[in-house]
């Protein structure tokens, strides 16, 4: 049989013993950073008053909306007639 003469160890098959597990580790790392990338996220939350700068800046509310949402998150809930809109 022509071919078979060497059945031993070749360069081919020790190179393929050594590259699958690089490419496993290169796709477990790549699916583990692009699951993971909202935890970041998550951790550097805007805050409350960012989001409400944010909406002004982009004309999700207008000036009188933002000053009175302003000061709902410096000073807490109105209570009395006022927060319910009756005098």
């Amino acid at each position: 049989m022509m071919g078979w003469s060497d059945q031993g160890w070749n360069g081919w098959m020790i190179a393929m013993m050594l590259l699958w597990p690089v490419v496993i580790g290169i796709a477990v790392w790549a699916v583990a950073s692009l699951t993971h990338g909202g935890s970041e996220q998550s951790r550097a939350r805007e805050t409350p008053r960012q989001i409400l700068d944010r909406r002004l800046a982009s004309g999700g509310v207008d000036a009188a909306q933002y000053l009175q949402t302003r000061a709902l998150l410096d000073n807490g809930p109105m209570t009395g007639p006022t927060a319910t809109g009756s005098r």
